[in-house]
């Protein structure tokens, strides 16, 4: 017996919505039910962010109607989200819960003989109002929010985005939008939204790049490509096994159509003498199959880094380092040897000292003890958080290669329009002033633009921030094609599984765990080293008889 469907908090018919000669919606319809916990896929510019400001009543479809039932309360956390400078963080967190304080307000001032008194009271029970403050405190201390007296204009962005989606989760919405609401979380506050996510009452609509937080939270996947919806039902690897099942039929009923349209016009220019009934309604099947489209097919980009030069025998060593500021000691004693071949993973808490580490590795800062010893032939390219910044008057030709048609790349010369076409960009884009480019082309661009300084030690901040699910698959295996060596931050447990030799995990302050293997591995070693240490007498493991530090095991294959 099929299960009855949830009813249906927000409906959306035939929506259309273009930028200029993009259609980035076309008739697009989706249903949302109440418990429903969407995860939302696509491109970077597909229209991802824009159907999200649509749901949440914030923009208006050119064309097509939406519908939201009206008992919603409903919470959006934009990547982009612009508070007010002088708000503290603790005004900010209690801005979204206007109808609970007041209700609480009512409830203190309300004689006790009221008739008004025990609807309030209800009603107030009903947003479990009387843990108003419990839950802000939470909020606070799971995703280590600033001071509650912080004025937000003094907050960084990864702070303020940290708020935003504290003060939806505090106001107890039934309807929940969030777009990348993963993004400059460490990997204990993306475990605590996640559970809090998996218990969630309500409907979620989530735009994220974090797969690993895919597969965990949501039961629905919705693809948005070529301006329509095309929903799965299941977590997001039901989607990968559906969509290629989806896939391989489409391309098998293009192969027969292909195979008859051959048969039928070497049959057309023999031409039939006879034109009778049956040859008329061959010739109109013949003509039906030839006006059909085929499917759709995704551009998939090229990456290809460089290639590197050869690296020496001794890439990167740290020896014994130390490093603190003021009495903040991020790193100690802390003996660590770079080999070609490896993608060493760094993962952690924000603030204790992962791009601090990056920086003693390119050696943009002297550690306080211990040395820092390079090889001759070791050539760093490292990539920050911030990443390039982009001059919106220029081209893309001027931008990447100051106007030349031809760059370097490895040892040869390249063409810019061919290096840039790996990137997906057309011809005529490539005289178009940046300005103009969607979010997605922007970070194709940055991305092209990062690659082409070559190098044989990549070290990478946070890389994945801001890419689409199919330029992180294409970014992950040009990595694992790379050789040479990679060091990369990310709270990405995905894109570390996949890529990583080793994990470089940030536990506490000047404690740093070295495991030889993915982040599964790192997270499977954590695991059993804390159950040994509560229950050491039942332990039969042998102590281990190199430091935690040493890497003379040989990785594990590749998954």
């Amino acid at each position: 017996m099929a299960t009855e469907a949830p009813p249906t908090v927000v409906s959306v018919r035939d929506v259309c919505v273009r930028f200029n000669d993009i259609k980035v919606l076309n008739n697009a319809s989706l249903s949302i039910g109440q418990t429903d916990k969407i995860g939302l896929v696509g491109r970077n510019g597909s229209g991802k962010s824009t159907f999200l400001r649509i749901a949440a009543g914030l923009r208006a479809p050119d064309t097509g109607e939406i519908s939201v039932r009206k008992d919603i309360r409903l919470q959006y956390v934009p990547q982009d989200y612009r508070p007010d400078p002088e708000a503290t963080v603790d005004s900010e967190l209690r801005s979204g819960c206007h109808e609970l304080e007041g209700l609480l307000r009512d409830f203190e001032t309300l004689p006790g003989n009221d008739p008004r008194h025990a609807e309030i009271e209800s009603r107030i029970h009903t947003l479990d109002g009387w843990n108003l403050d419990t839950r802000i405190a939470t909020a606070r201390d799971k995703l280590r929010l600033p001071e509650p007296e912080a004025p937000m204009g003094r907050l960084s962005g990864g702070e303020r985005r940290r708020v935003s989606l504290a003060r939806a989760i505090v106001a107890q919405p039934n309807f929940l939008i969030l777009d990348e609401p993963t993004n400059h979380l460490d990997p204990d506050a993306i475990e605590w939204v996640a559970d809090y996510l998996k218990s969630f009452a309500g409907a979620a609509l989530l735009v994220t790049h974090d797969r690993y937080f895919l597969q965990e939270i949501t039961r629905v996947i919705v693809e948005l490509f070529d301006g329509a919806f095309e929903r799965y039902e299941g977590t997001y690897g039901d989607y990968l096994e559906q969509k290629a099942e989806r896939m391989a039929i489409a391309e098998r009923v293009e192969e027969n159509r292909q195979r008859f349209l051959k048969r039928e016009i070497e049959w057309i220019r023999r031409g039939p003498k006879a034109r009778t009934t049956k040859s008329k309604a061959r010739i109109e099947r013949y003509e039906t199959a030839a006006n059909q489209d085929g499917p759709t097919r995704e551009l998939t980009m090229d990456m290809v880094i460089p290639p590197p030069p050869p690296l020496g025998n001794r890439v990167v060593e740290l020896v014994d380092v130390n490093l603190a500021y003021g009495d903040k000691r991020v790193l100690q004693d802390f003996s660590f040897k770079f080999e070609k071949g490896m993608r060493v993973g760094v993962c952690g808490r924000n603030g204790l000292g992962k791009s601090s580490l990056l920086k003693v590795v390119i050696g943009a800062t002297q550690p306080d003890s211990g040395e820092r010893r390079a090889g001759e032939l070791t050539e760093i390219n490292y990539v920050d958080q911030d990443r390039l910044q982009l001059n919106d008057e220029n081209n893309l030709l001027q931008e990447l290669a100051a106007g030349s048609e031809f760059i370097q790349f490895g040892g040869q010369k390249l063409s810019v329009r061919a290096y840039l076409k790996r990137f997906l960009f057309a011809d005529s884009r490539l005289v178009s002033p940046i300005k103009i480019l969607s979010g997605g082309e922007r970070s194709r661009l940055i991305l092209a633009k990062i690659l082409i300084r070559g190098g044989n030690f990549l070290v990478l901040d946070e890389p994945t921030n801001d890419l689409d699910l199919q330029t992180l698959q294409v970014l992950e295996d040009a990595l694992i094609d790379f050789d040479g060596v990679c060091l990369i931050v990310s709270h990405d447990r995905y894109f570390l599984n996949r890529v990583c030799t080793h994990v470089l995990g940030f536990e506490d302050v000047g404690t740093i765990r070295v495991t030889v293997g993915d982040y599964d591995a790192y997270v499977d070693q954590r695991r059993r080293q804390t159950a040994a240490q509560r229950t050491p007498q039942k332990s039969t493991e042998a102590p281990p008889s190199k430091a935690d530090n040493e890497t003379t095991e040989k990785p594990p294959a590749r998954k």
